[in-house]
């Protein structure tokens, strides 16, 4: 059996193949508690996480799961219901969807309910809830090294705290960053002549790839 068709039969999600595409009212939808345990069904049968995020509706949240079938070269699609408050983290049942639901929660503001570290991703922008303490590791042989935000060459912005027992990183904690070039505005309306260099400065280490895509 296809890692497709296995798909479609434990949990009616729309099925995809990668590089296309489903209308947004064809995508199934449940309560955000089933589409946690469809989700994590699937991650334990060998699906992949590809993404997990949120859309906006009105003042409530949609949460969208995006599966990847690797050896079927296939993806599987679920939404939830729109919803405020909390949700039972995934995080709890799939250790992979800890920093989607860390983002989930900073941009939306949507509580998943029992995550272990629940901590905003960005951490200089302010526009999401308050940031803890950064982790540390405790000893007298620990040492601390911070680099970033701002980096040479084409590195994006990001704070990134390493701990550190001689040459061994016990730790590390990545605070991400934006630059803001206003690219999102000067895309409508295109292609034009201008397009493709916006698109390489999207992200300067992924110039090659925005190009392309």
């Amino acid at each position: 059996m296809s890692d497709a068709r296995r798909f479609t039969q434990l949990a009616p999600l729309a099925t995809i193949a990668n590089g296309a595409g489903v209308p947004w009212d064809e995508i199934p939808e449940w309560p955000a508690d089933e589409l946690v345990r469809a989700t994590a069904a699937e991650l334990a049968s060998g699906g992949r996480l590809a993404s997990w995020f949120g859309v906006p509706e009105g003042d409530a949240v949609r949460l969208v799961a995006v599966l990847a079938f690797d050896a079927g070269n296939a993806l599987g699609v679920g939404r939830s219901r729109p919803f405020r408050g909390d949700y039972p983290a995934l995080t709890c049942e799939r250790a992979e969807a800890h920093l989607f639901e860390r983002e989930v929660w900073e941009q939306h503001a949507v509580v998943p309910r029992g995550h272990p570290w629940l901590k905003a991703v960005r951490m200089d922008h302010g526009a999401g809830p308050a940031v803890g303490e950064y982790f540390r590791v405790d000893g007298r042989e620990i040492h601390e090294v911070a680099v970033g935000p701002v980096h040479a060459g084409v590195i994006e912005p990001g704070h990134f705290r390493f701990q550190c027992a001689g040459e061994e990183v016990l730790h590390l904690e990545i605070a991400l960053g934006y630059q803001h070039r206003g690219v999102e505005e000067a895309l409508p309306g295109g292609p034009g002549r201008a397009t493709v260099h916006q698109m390489e400065t999207v992200a300067g280490d992924t110039t090659i790839a925005h190009a392309t895509a």
